[in-house]
């Protein structure tokens, strides 16, 4: 018996990895997190496992689903939103399968942090302007080590992705101010990839006013940082014909190179 993490991503059935896919529909026992998971994720096995919502559940009601499946040999899909490792509040699951001598394995998932990239046409890593992501959550019952208050991660100036922040944005925006200047570009991005997803664009100077406008209250990732709206950065040295590296060499070869491949005979 075994239970499966499994990642299904921001919200479109068709982000759940194919290897995510694959093992959901090996479980005869699913768990998935209703409030933020759509249904049509399983719609593959709907007719053939046992279902269960875990929105309303408790950890230790979740467990305790795990352990009935433990007892009658059954493995389970666990389906989380988003990827797993991230936000995804496995660690505690882990520590009691663990305890219990529960195997396990965690699939990634597609971030929404990479899904809201996606949609805003954007790469978060611009060569000469950003080369860091900074994926964090704004500080509410969850204790937050003083090195790792938004203030503190803003003085990088690297991208930062903030999560569970729109509800408090006019504090997140004003401790971000003092460290990107008001003209700093923002992204908001609602349920990235759901049928009712949603965004707005604009600066730390007017994103408050337009997210309100919005009336985002929920579910929305805050993107932060200059490569939203660089238009002067350096190409990458990936294929750039004056920088070497193994698969391109700076001095070509006369003829191209070969691959040799063994015939096996049969």
């Amino acid at each position: 018996m075994k239970v499966y993490f499994i990642g299904a991503g921001p919200g479109d059935p068709e982000l759940i990895t194919v290897k995510g896919l694959r093992l959901l529909q090996s479980c005869p026992v699913v768990l998935y997190a209703g409030s933020l998971v759509p249904r049509e994720i399983l719609a593959s096995v709907e007719d053939r496992a046992e279902i269960t919502d875990t929105a309303s559940l408790d950890l230790e009601q979740i467990i305790a689903h795990i352990v009935d499946a433990r007892d009658k040999g059954l493995d389970v899909a666990r389906v989380h939103s988003g990827d797993p490792s991230v936000y995804g509040a496995i660690g505690e699951q882990i520590r009691r399968l663990e305890a219990l001598g529960i195997d396990f394995e965690i699939i990634p998932g597609v971030t929404a942090t990479s899904a809201s990239a996606a949609w805003l046409g954007k790469e978060l890593t611009l060569s000469g302007v950003s080369q860091t992501i900074i994926m964090t959550r704004y500080e509410g019952k969850t204790p937050f080590p003083e090195r790792e208050r938004l203030p503190a991660l803003a003085a990088s100036g690297a991208t930062l992705a903030i999560h569970l922040g729109v509800t408090r944005i006019h504090k997140v925006i004003e401790e971000l101010i003092p460290h990107y200047g008001e003209g700093c570009p923002v992204a908001v991005c609602y349920r990235t990839s759901w049928p009712d997803q949603d965004k707005v664009t604009g600066t730390l100077a007017d994103i408050v006013e337009k997210v309100r406008a919005k009336k985002f209250t929920r579910t929305s990732l805050i993107l932060v940082g200059r490569v939203l709206d660089a238009d002067e950065f350096r190409d990458s040295y990936l294929y750039d014909e004056a920088k070497a590296h193994v698969y391109r060499p700076k001095v070509k070869p006369a003829t191209p190179r070969t691959v040799k491949r063994q015939v096996l005979e049969s």
